[in-house]
């Protein structure tokens, strides 16, 4: 059995260095080092005072040290990381591509008063389980011990979830809106239409390679992500 260590070291660079920057900041919040309002997507203080870290902080805060906390790192190191070393294996400048676009992605809807959020941490996070549901339908999930279902049922049942423990559900529908519109423009429309207009840009694949980012790929021939089901058939467990 490996130790802590060797299992920390062992993660894939995107979603070990996103779960660490989540963790590291929301220590610091928890200390009193900085204050959430600092860090939050504010857009007053975004426009008029140039403060453009909050474009990117209001990614790393997931709450205050709380059993959901602990949840949406559980859901960086299991789903982030099976993606990673799954369909995004060898592809770690398309695994980067989809957390960028989905930053984008979370930003834009925030910006409707609807959808206004000053943290969008657990929507990517929550687009994370949306995708990797697709990527894996077939998988077996038992949840809390209490019922097993399917993987690609899981956002929905996390939803209600959230909903019976009194949560808000709009961080979760704002991370399935933006995984489902990754999934789509990256799978769906390219099985009908035969065209990609998601491609992973050449800059992201040099910003990888200049940085030694992941193990480099073979080809850039994406593989056939079409069938969605990398590890058919294989059995997760959630909450224990």
């Amino acid at each position: 059995m490996s130790s802590p260590a060797e299992f920390y070291k062992s993660l894939p660079p995107i979603s070990k260095a996103y779960g660490t920057a989540c963790l590291l900041l929301t220590t610091a919040c928890q200390l009193g080092l900085c204050h959430p309002v600092h860090i939050a997507l504010l857009y007053e203080p975004l426009i008029f005072h140039f403060q453009v870290w909050r474009l990117i902080t209001n990614f790393l805060f997931l709450g205050k040290f709380s059993i959901n906390f602990g949840i949406r790192l559980l859901m960086i190191a299991r789903y982030g990381v099976q993606l990673e070393n799954g369909p995004f294996q060898r592809r770690t400048a398309d695994f980067l591509w989809m957390m960028i676009f989905g930053a984008f992605t979370l930003l834009v809807l925030s910006a409707i008063p609807f959808f206004s959020s000053p943290f969008l941490g657990i929507s990517l996070v929550f687009m994370l389980l949306y995708v990797w549901s697709r990527e894996f339908p077939d998988a077996n999930i038992n949840i809390y011990g209490l019922v097993t279902l399917k993987a690609f049922y899981l956002p929905w049942a996390m939803l209600c979830l959230d909903v019976i423990f009194g949560s808000s559900i709009m961080p979760d529908l704002l991370g399935i809106i933006a995984g489902h519109l990754y999934y789509f423009l990256t799978v769906l429309h390219p099985l009908a239409t035969g065209k990609n207009f998601l491609k992973t840009p050449m800059w992201v694949h040099k910003l990888v390679t200049r940085w030694r980012i992941g193990v480099p790929p073979i080809n850039r021939a994406q593989p056939d992500r079409s069938s969605g089901v990398a590890f058919r058939g294989r059995s997760y467990r959630v909450g224990g």
